[in-house]
């Protein structure tokens, strides 16, 4: 196998004819990757020397740095109008997320140079346009040191997992707090592209693969384009990367961390992740997640032949894949698509698994004497276990989509994040009484700890509310014959894994902003008990539930409070209403 690499490695990534054009990975000998600058230095070279190359920027960081972006076209062409209108497929790559995860940075740079200017992919350029982010967390390169990844086999130093905020961009993909993401959601809906590849290395337990990857095949995504995924573009791509000497597998976690005796899991990906946002965009999107442990050399290769390979297939079979996005769209923009129940989240089924061979290392678990926990140790020798799979998809949550949404225009946080996501609404023009369905909720318990820089919703209970509302001039209404209705419904479904509500976009419903004193309740509750036999059974049946309250004389008086029409009626009430009527919608008036 090794002299196969090598091999492999002399056809492809021999030393270019031109040593200005050799990469800082090529020129340390496979040991360095590139720091900020020199993604700049090497991405402006690159455009330089080849005309089919346009280096751009596309936003600007929290520190001040610019966002990288080289558009690889035939012609030169260097906007997605004219790109499209040739028929060409565009070809979204990134690198860099998380710059502590190199290789897939070094594997771009070299792929638009091989592509473009050696002459060793020759015809790539046919049928595909690409956009490649040699580097998105620019700030985060820019901490630049050889302590940034514990568990990883080189390069000798890399960025920093995080922002400069100390925000995971793989996280914010839906939620967009950062202004890269920010950013990078105008670019992504400027070009719409029609595959997307993102580069990451992974943790966990030691296997023998050299990369995992993931594609969303799990029911967050339209079928056909699921099924294209899964019965197509897979199972070609799987078979040439072994063919080319890097064995691969579907990206797992293990039931127990560590342990892949344990079993494996696969399940869909929430729209926080990448791939999870692209697939509800109809768009497919193939998370390569090389393996830490091994060199960075091997995980540079495997990362630049699924680009290559990913590349060729595309190439000669775009087409099909044009044809599935456009019946995609056109059904989600549709009221075909709204006829059943929309699926919010979904799990792995627990009673459902496959067995399957799997190319792990041979390890022990013993019980650590510093710290008792399980401590994993790994020979290094091969061994291939046959494991229990689980990877049946179950549906948790699911939500009846209505016509359109209508959003109150003091939501601005949630508003201005709209358009970001290329989701189009309409204005109120004047203020308007409306029928909508709500949800009403108790009980909302939030994470103790901060995630993401938010301290999300983690439980509540609702209930769904039918009550005519008046909505002021200005509020948004988003029609969900559009496009981005399943942006629009993981957004605004308070269930959905990512919504703006388990974000903490409305926290503020959940506030009591008026009081009553004790000495007022006091009298008015026993004028409520007085006037309505039924409040005490219901008043001893609330403090047999909230035993903690019933010793608290203010909690007490306090719900009585929430009996009287002093009561904010608007608390614990979701601000969004759901227009079910087609027949409301088109007798709106809209600025």
């Amino acid at each position: 196998m090794f002299l196969s690499l090598m091999l492999i490695w002399a056809c492809l990534f021999g030393f270019s004819q031109e040593t200005d054009l050799l990469t800082h990975y090529e020129k340390s000998g496979y040991l360095e990757t590139a720091d900020y600058e020199e993604v700049i230095r090497y991405s402006e070279l690159l455009a330089e020397k080849s005309p089919q190359i346009t280096y751009q920027t596309f936003g600007v960081s929290p520190q001040g740095r610019q966002l990288p972006l080289l558009i690889v076209d035939k012609d030169g062409l260097s906007n997605p109008f004219e790109i499209k209108n040739t028929g060409r497929i565009i070809l979204l790559i990134e690198a860099g997320i998380h710059p502590g995860e190199a290789d897939g940075t070094d594997a771009a740079l070299m792929f638009v140079r091989d592509v473009t200017l050696t002459g060793k992919l020759p015809g790539l350029l046919e049928n595909i346009s690409m956009i490649v982010i040699p580097a998105f967390n620019v700030d985060g390169l820019a901490r630049f040191g050889p302590f940034n990844r514990i568990n990883q086999n080189g390069p000798k130093e890399m960025g920093w997992r995080a922002n400069a905020q100390n925000l995971n961009l793989n996280r914010d993909f839906l939620k967009a707090d950062a202004p890269e993401m920010q950013s990078w959601l105008k670019m992504f809906n400027y070009w719409l592209p029609d595959f997307f590849i993102d580069c990451h290395a992974t943790d966990g337990a030691d296997y023998e693969y050299v990369a995992t990857y993931m594609m969303e095949i799990f029911g967050n995504m339209d079928e056909g384009l699921t099924a294209w995924q899964r019965d197509e573009y897979l199972p070609c791509i799987v078979s040439e990367m072994d063919d080319s000497g890097y064995p691969v597998f579907p990206y797992v976690s293990f039931r127990r961390w560590h342990d892949p005796r344990s079993g494996l899991v696969s399940e869909a990906a929430p729209p926080r992740l990448s791939q999870g946002y692209s697939a509800i965009q109809n768009r497919p999107g193939l998370l390569i997640e090389t393996h830490m442990l091994k060199p960075h050399r091997l995980r540079v290769e495997a990362n630049y032949h699924f680009m290559r390979l990913t590349s060729v297939y595309l190439n000669e079979n775009g087409n099909i894949l044009k044809d599935l996005l456009m019946k995609a769209d056109e059904f989600v923009s549709s009221p075909e698509f709204r006829k059943d129940t929309f699926a919010l989240r979904f799990h792995h089924d627990e009673n459902d698994s496959s067995m399957v061979e799997f190319r792990g290392v041979e390890y022990t678990m013993e019980t650590s004497d510093l710290t008792g926990g399980n401590w994993f140790k790994y020979s290094g020798k091969p061994e291939i276990f046959t494991l229990p799979w689980f990877n049946k998809p179950v549906i948790t949550h699911k939500a009846i989509l209505p016509e359109a949404y209508i959003i109150p225009p003091e939501w601005t946080e949630i508003i201005q994040r709209l358009p970001l996501h290329g989701i189009d609404y309409r204005l109120l023009a004047s203020a308007t009484e409306i029928e909508v369905s709500s949800y009403r909720f108790t009980a909302p318990q939030w994470s103790r700890n901060p995630y993401e820089g938010r301290h999300p919703l983690q439980e509540f209970e609702s209930e769904i509310i039918i009550e005519k509302r008046i909505f002021p001039a200005g509020s948004v209404v988003i029609d969900m014959n559009q496009r981005t209705a399943r942006v629009i419904a993981n957004i605004l479904e308070p269930r959905a894994p990512d919504s703006y509500l388990y974000w903490g976009f409305f926290d503020a419903i959940f506030e009591q902003k008026e009081y009553s004193e004790t000495y007022v309740m006091e009298v008015m509750a026993r004028e409520m008990l007085a006037n309505d036999p039924d409040l005490k059974e219901e008043f001893e049946k609330w403090k047999q539930d909230n035993k903690n309250f019933a010793q608290n004389q203010w909690l007490q008086l306090n719900w009585f409070y929430s009996k009287t029409p002093y009561w904010d009626w608007k608390m614990n009430k979701y601000p969004v209403g759901k227009i079910f009527s087609r027949n409301i919608l088109e007798v709106l008036n809209y600025q």
